[in-house]
């Protein structure tokens, strides 16, 4: 259970591999989380995110295979990274996603079709377990991964966009639903964020990098906001955009 400072000790992570779940979670172990479970699909990334933590603090580790291209897989797999860790959970963290390329997706029925079960239907599937069993512990915090492209769908980039925005908006709804049960879901909607799945992609304003998400991460989790945004001010920019007329929105997009 958390520590008297309201900091979670037991921590599970799905697409515990990825650049801005491994800042995130050496962030957690420096503020004394001391059990990680990290699931992801790549064994030996896995393996040096283990071995991060345990150098930040953490004194239990293990991990958890996965493919978030098999939504059927997701109860298990929720089931199996609860029973490593042994005790009540504190945080849960779903770093789950795909960004594609928009180009060579948009024709590709398969491709298209992956974008979204990664992106939305896997995700859905674990929330659902993590749901059932943190309710019936009676506390727990859930961290889902957004994005900021949730908020407003790029002609350019629907497929992705249209996919966070899916789940974000039924995180939103999933949020309100734990209302009295002990448990609390946050969204972390970032900006792009210099990552191995960003390179090559051209950096647009308030473009962030892994370690400075973690930090707003940690300052989020002390908060009872349902939405952390990385940059904070972000915030503000994307209250303006949603109301952008159509035209602009688009021209400003496609930049």
């Amino acid at each position: 259970m958390e520590n008297a400072f309201g900091q979670p000790q037991n921590v599970v992570v799905f697409g515990g591999s990825s650049d801005i779940a491994r800042a995130i979670t050496k962030k957690l172990c420096a503020a004394r989380a001391h059990t990680v479970i990290l699931a992801g699909r790549n064994q030996a990334l896995l393996d040096v995110a283990a071995i991060e933590a345990q150098e930040y603090g953490a004194t239990k580790t293990d991990t958890v295979l996965f493919d978030a291209v098999e939504p059927a897989n997701a109860a298990r797999t929720v089931a199996d990274a609860f029973e490593k860790v042994g005790d009540q959970i504190d945080l849960v963290v779903i770093s789950v996603g795909l960004l594609g390329d928009q180009k060579a997706d948009e024709d590709d029925a398969v491709a298209a079709a992956r974008l979204i079960t990664v992106n939305v239907t896997w995700p859905v599937a674990a929330l659902a377990e993590i749901r059932r069993r943190l309710v019936a512990q009676g506390s727990g915090r859930i961290l889902v991964m957004s994005s900021a492209a949730a908020i407003r769908i790029r002609p350019n980039a629907y497929l992705y966009s249209g996919a966070k925005a899916g789940l974000d908006q039924l995180c939103v709804g999933l949020a309100q639903s734990l209302e009295g049960t002990g448990v609390k879901l946050q969204l972390l909607r970032p900006a792009v964020v210099r990552t191995k799945m960003t390179v090559g992609v051209a950096e647009p304003p308030f473009t962030t990098g892994a370690n400075e998400v973690a930090e707003n991460v940690m300052r989020g989790l002390a908060s009872n906001d349902l939405v952390i945004w990385s940059p904070p001010v972000l915030r503000y920019v994307f209250f303006l955009v949603r109301h952008l007329p159509t035209p602009i929105w688009r021209e400003l997009a496609d930049r």
